[in-house]
């Protein structure tokens, strides 16, 4: 299989929307595209004494809406098209559950298994330095993402206000609470999907207390949506759990407090007693009733998506189907909760963060909570509708939602 290039499966779907919603050339052509992007060199001094050179970039993909805003992933296969990629979709997260920002997203190339902590503290002081000037709460705002962590978060932060010389909290997101993080922010990307995952339920007459979930991918996200679909869903059974070293299956069920503490004290989920080995592609093709996809992109492609039994699918990770899976998966009948929806909780109460920043005044839980149903509640609905109306599949009617609000704001502003 021909290497995918996230970027270019962005913009396909992009054209997609646009020919669907009619959109004149000029308007199309300026969303096909990051409005700016950055690349920085990070020199930084290793522990043994030597210094590496590390590749970093910040994309701020479209600001019609507000400022930017996106995550840092340190990921040892980065790439500029990934963090365009990511930021164009970032674009589209945000205005499909109508919050007031743009996309953008960063990235820097770099295996952070192989860091120890205070060079992993020096690389993100060392991305402030470069990207600084680029940042602000009214112009870009970064969050935690792949391999990146609340204390990565704070130390940027720190970076940003001695450069600053005053308090800046609002310029980044997904700090830890003392520093003017939110609560419920720890498990907002998987609270979000489950919530998503609830009213495509209602949607396909599903019971609840009578479905199967697996789980593929087994970071943060992963592990918040094994227990959140049993504790939002009142009920439940997870089958099967994968992450990069393997999976487990157990078709009477899985405990999902045991097999994150599992995870937790051994690094993986392989070995999880009572349970045997299944792979990522075994786990993907499993009989379920809902999927959810969280690792990196490109899980489901057009050679195993036939394969896919699946009656739900809630796409934690970022681009795991590409846009000739979609087309198989519909014709399937199988309900694809695209990542743009089902993944915005994260930025949705990154969002949330900002703005209690902002005055000063923090929420409880409960609010967060309330705040974050209702607005991914409302996201469904308006995507929902827009399938039913135009007889597409979710991501086309999530795009035809997005993407009229960012070319409406584009055209408000004068800029096409």
């Amino acid at each position: 299989m021909s290497e995918l290039n996230p970027f270019k499966i962005a913009q396909t779907q992009l054209d997609e929307a646009a020919e669907l919603l009619g959109l004149d050339k000029g308007t199309h052509e300026l969303l096909r595209w990051p409005m700016r992007e950055y690349r920085f060199l990070l020199p930084v001094k290793m522990d043994s004494g030597e210094t590496k050179v590390f590749h970093a970039y910040r994309v701020q993909y479209n600001a019609a809406r507000g400022p930017t805003k996106g995550g840092l992933r340190w990921h040892p296969d980065e790439t500029i098209d990934t963090v365009r990629a990511l930021a164009a979709w970032m674009t589209w997260k945000t205005a499909v559950v109508d919050i007031p920002l743009g996309g953008g997203k960063g990235g820097v190339t770099c295996n952070p298994k192989e860091l120890s902590d205070t060079e992993k503290e020096r690389l993100a002081r060392a991305y402030i330095r470069a990207a600084a000037p680029h940042l602000s709460v009214h112009r870009d705002v970064p969050a935690p993402d792949v391999y990146t962590t609340p204390q990565i978060m704070a130390w940027m932060m720190d970076e940003y206000e001695a450069i600053a010389g005053e308090s800046h909290p609002g310029m980044i997101t997904g700090k830890p609470i003392p520093l003017g993080g939110s609560q419920g922010r720890g498990d907002a990307t998987a609270r979000g999907g489950v919530y998503v995952t609830r009213e495509a339920m209602k949607v396909r007459n599903m019971d609840p207390s009578n479905t199967s979930y697996a789980i593929q991918g087994f970071g943060n996200a992963g592990q918040f949506a094994a227990t959140l679909h049993t504790e939002i869903l009142g009920s439940g059974k997870l089958v099967a759990v994968s992450d990069s070293g393997g999976g487990i299956y157990n078709k009477d069920g899985i405990d999902p407090d045991k097999i994150v503490h599992h995870k937790k004290e051994t690094g993986r989920v392989a070995g999880f007693p009572g349970s045997e080995p299944i792979s990522n592609e075994e786990l993907l093709e499993l009989n379920v009733d809902v999927l959810y996809p969280s690792a990196l992109e490109n899980a489901i492609t057009e050679t195993n998506a036939a394969n896919i039994k699946a009656k739900i699918i809630c796409e934690l990770a970022n681009g795991p189907t590409t846009p000739e899976a979609d087309k198989i998966l519909f014709e399937k009948g199988i309900f694809v909760l695209p990542d743009f929806l089902a993944n915005a909780g994260g930025v949705t109460v990154s969002y949330f963060e900002q703005v209690q920043n902002t005055y000063n005044y923090y929420w409880t839980i409960e609010d967060v909570h309330a705040q974050l149903d209702l607005r991914m509640t409302n996201a469904f609905q308006a995507v929902n509708a827009m399938a039913e109306k135009k007889k597409v599949h979710m991501r086309s009617a999530a795009y035809l939602v997005s993407v009229s609000r960012v070319a409406e704001a584009c055209k408000l502003r004068g800029w096409v």
